[in-house]
């Protein structure tokens, strides 16, 4: 079989040149469309089920929200398993499947169990709905928008919130391979009715009759159509309102002909929904941005340049003085990384030519096997396309081009040996030279094929991974095997042809540099092998005793899973103490901002994202902020030469904030960690119960010896309690007794202090919710509680604090859930030390 084509390829000479051509251009076209990424994508296949119910305590929406979504999921097959948070107004269920299941399958399973769940929720306490099918590497492109200098107090957070959400997300969606944009910090822009509750008590009215009024005034509608003669005339009434004049002239009742108006009762402003997240920049306060969120399996590189070119349309259509400005660009990543991979692959490739031609003796021959090395990545581009391979740091950086001209090397070595042993005196026409390949190439093929099937039987158990290893280690093996075969098929196929074209006929012998290094290294090895041979015993003894000892080195060496890749840029975790307000979180992370942009020249911009997003695919409380930390190359590095001692010395600055805790990792390596396992450290510990005060109790106990390992780089507890509530505790007797109902009183009280949506304020294209709630001040007053009105109007007076128990006491600030189980986790960022040898210690 392997002589015949030999046989074949020397017969037929033009058509392997075809044939290379079509693999030159076929390869080269699959280069231009082979997604790029800078690592792969190791997140597993999971989907993730957010509900969103603002005014609900963790308690709560984990009775009544994360547990119904939970019992439902549990009913899907092939579900490696379920995980859940459900934190203040935020329920976030993760199911995972294994890797066989199909990612849009997974999803429809999902999708079919959502509308089960939703039947055992609660009327009004929120939609469980999908998150975009994305992955860890889904954040390809983060971006502020900010004033340019001279404009800084020409434009508000809410003014830039709104221009962020109706001009630049409305234009970055629709971008092939973007499937969210996340808009982040700022005030999402409201009209509100702000009322103060004595003007309600004075005029006898109730939150509910203001409500009432607005949601019966803002409404359009039409009246079919009537004839008068040759036309129709169709009707159609007006009745959306359309400023804030129009909201203030809304007629709530008529007391004896005098109407009341929304604007003798109320005050009528441009306001906000009470946030869950903030976006700080440079430690100069508040900052607005958005996080464009890719398709999984996409081409990073592809998608990104075209966000790009979209963004450049987009900044065209900002207001004076308003610019885009990107502080994460996975392409910078790409480059970085790219660039690595080429460097080694160029010079491993020229040091291969520089060997060939120095041992084989022959230039042309030299060439000839070199440009094996270029054909056989064209085709391994090509087949890394077909079976879905990303180019990225694992599957291009393991190419070894010694190993892929292998086959080439013996075939080659074996044509100018038979050529020489025939001792030819005279230039030799071409079938002679034909006959001599022949016969060199049935002689050694055999040697060729089974020395690179030896190379591939080493790859074969890395295609058997399975997991997150199988999604880190399988394209490299992958990769290698495509090279490997496709060099295997020329060396077969396109090197007989190409040496019986070029090289020289002429068979004269002469000695060379590679027959001095041969003889050289020859009369060396010599002596050692003769030496060897006569002394079995020793040589016997001397390898058992450096394999016992290398196998005691190996067992005290540690692991880990993979080397960490150093993305360029850091990204701090900050944790404020339970109960934090967002204020303080937003002084807080702009005063670490601040230390580091004074203390270290090496960063060159942060920004810190404060609690949870719009598309909250990273649910966390307002008492926690990711910083992600931006840096100089490292060569302009002056406070320190390594990562580890740089993050070192920064939380050694940032200790003189009081009550503050800091972990570091990498941005990319965050968003992995936590995807992956729920957590963002590197190692965690998770201890399970379902009393939360005794699993926090007994997670700071471990985490205090924890903290003594050495390599325990930042110890954090999870925080699950702690988080101040005021208490509203029904009396039922005096419910039963004033003739009022619970939900009627729920809703007054949310409406009074969360607020609720009464209709829509068009602007054009644009649309604003139009929301009733207490003003201000009154809703910062624990005496406004006491104090709200919960009867209905014409009634005597009924307070709340008359009917309820009003106190404040401590309540869980997240519960943390897997597979069902309430659990605490202890996060681990392990520093200066192996993985493996820290767990196992």
């Amino acid at each position: 079989m392997i002589n015949r084509i030999i046989e074949f390829s020397l017969k037929n000479k033009l058509i392997i040149g075809i044939l290379t051509l079509i693999l030159i251009a076929w390869g080269v076209y699959n280069f231009t469309i082979l997604p790029i990424d800078a690592v792969p994508d190791i997140t597993n296949n999971q989907v993730q089920v957010i509900t969103i119910a603002p005014s609900l305590a963790p308690q709560e929406i984990e009775q009544f929200i994360t547990y119904p979504v939970e019992i439902a999921m549990a009913n899907i097959q092939n579900v490696v398993e379920i995980r859940s948070i459900s934190r203040f107004g935020l329920s976030v269920v993760t199911i995972v499947f294994k890797d066989k299941v199909n990612q849009y399958l997974a999803r429809q399973l999902v999708s079919e169990q959502i509308t089960i769940a939703e039947n055992n929720i609660p009327e009004g306490y929120g939609q469980p709905e999908m998150m975009p099918v994305t992955t860890g590497l889904g954040e390809i492109y983060q971006y502020v928008l900010e004033p340019e200098p001279g404009y800084e107090d020409q434009f508000t957070p809410m003014e830039i919130r709104t221009i962020q959400d109706w001009i630049v997300k409305r234009h970055l969606s629709g971008i092939p391979g973007i499937v969210e944009i996340s808009s982040f910090g700022g005030f999402l822009k409201q009209y509100e009715v702000s009322i103060k509750p004595r003007t309600l008590v004075g005029m006898d009215l109730t939150l509910m009759e203001i409500y009432a009024a607005l949601q019966e005034n803002n409404q359009n509608t039409g009246g079919s159509y009537i004839e008068k003669g040759p036309n129709a005339y169709y009707i159609r009434a007006e009745g959306i309102v359309e400023n804030k004049e129009d909201i203030e002239q809304i007629v709530i009742k008529n007391i004896q002909g005098i109407p009341i108006l929304i604007r003798d009762v109320a005050e009528v402003k441009i306001g906000s929904p009470p946030r869950f997240g903030a976006m700080t920049k440079d430690g100069k306060g508040e900052a607005v941005g958005g996080i464009t969120l890719m398709l999984k399996g996409a081409n990073s590189a592809q998608v990104i340049k075209d966000v790009e070119e979209r963004i450049k349309h987009v900044e065209k259509m900002l207001p004076e003085g308003i610019k885009i400005h990107a502080y994460l660009n996975r392409a910078e990543l790409i480059s970085k990384t790219i660039k690595t991979v080429r460097t080694n692959l160029i010079e491993g490739g020229l040091i291969v030519i520089f060997i060939l031609i120095l041992l084989l003796g022959n230039y042309r021959a030299g060439l000839i096997v070199a440009s094996v090395i270029p054909l056989s990545m064209l085709f391994a581009f090509s087949m890394m396309n077909l079976f879905h391979v990303s180019a990225n740091l694992m599957s291009l950086g393991a190419i070894d081009f010694g190993l892929i001209v292998d086959g080439s090397v013996i075939v080659v070595e074996g044509i100018i040996y038979q050529i020489h042993k025939n001792g030819l005196k005279e230039k030799i026409n071409q079938q002679q030279m034909d006959d001599n390949i022949y016969k060199a190439g049935s002689r050694v093929s055999k040697s060729a094929v089974f020395g690179v099937l030896i190379i591939l039987i080493v790859y074969l158990p890395i295609l058997a991974f399975s997991g997150i290893e199988g999604k880190m280690f399988k394209p490299m093996a992958q990769t290698v095997i495509f090279a490997l075969l496709g060099a295997l098929l020329l060396s077969l196929t396109y090197v007989p042809v190409m040496a019986s074209l070029f090289l020289s006929k002429n068979a004269k012998h002469r000695r060379t540099i590679a027959d001095r290094i041969i003889t050289f290294l020859q009369n060396a090895h010599k002596p050692v092998l003769e030496f060897s041979l006569n002394h079995k015993g020793l040589l016997l003894m001397v390898v058992v005793i450096v394999v016992s000892i290398t196998f005691f080195l190996f067992t005290r060496m540690g692991g880990e899973f993979i080397p960490t890749l150093e993305e360029g840029d850091l990204a701090a975790q900050m944790t404020l103490p339970p109960g934090s307000s967002l204020s303080e979180s937003v002084a807080s992370s702009s005063r670490a901002e601040k230390i580091l942009l004074e203390q270290f020249p090496e960063v060159k911009e942060i920004v810190s994202k404060i609690g949870t997003a719009e598309v909250p695919t990273d649910p966390m409380a307002v008492e926690d902020a990711d910083i992600m930390i931006i840096m100089k190359p490292k060569d302009e590095w002056t406070s320190a030469n390594t990562r580890e001692e740089l993050v070192d010395k920064m939380k050694a600055a940032l200790s003189v904030l009081p009550g503050v805790s800091f972990e570091f990792t990498q941005p990319i390596q965050l968003r992995f960690n936590e995807l992956m396992t729920g957590i963002k450290s590197d190692v965690a510990v998770k201890i399970y119960g379902e009393d939360l005060d005794v699993l926090y109790d007994k997670a700071n106990i471990a985490a205090s010896f924890i903290q003594n390992i050495e390599g325990a780089g930042d110890v954090g507890v999870e925080q699950i309690v702690g988080l101040p509530q005021l208490l509203v505790k029904y009396k039922r007797d005096k419910i039963a007794q004033y003739g009022l109902n619970i939900n009627d009183i729920n809703r007054i009280i949310r409406i009074a202090f969360a607020g609720e949506s009464a209709g829509i304020v068009y602007e054009g294209e644009r649309r604003f919710d139009l929301v009733v709630r207490l003003c201000e001040d009154c809703r910062n007053k624990l005496q406004s509680i006491r104090n709200l009105r919960v009867n209905k109007p014409s009634k005597d007076l009924i307070l709340l604090q008359q009917v309820a128990e009003i106190r404040i006491q401590n309540g869980p600030m997240q519960i943390s859930r897997d597979n069902t189980k309430r659990r605490i986790t202890i996060g681990i960022n392990v520093r200066n030390r192996d993985i493996e040898s820290f767990i196992n210690e």
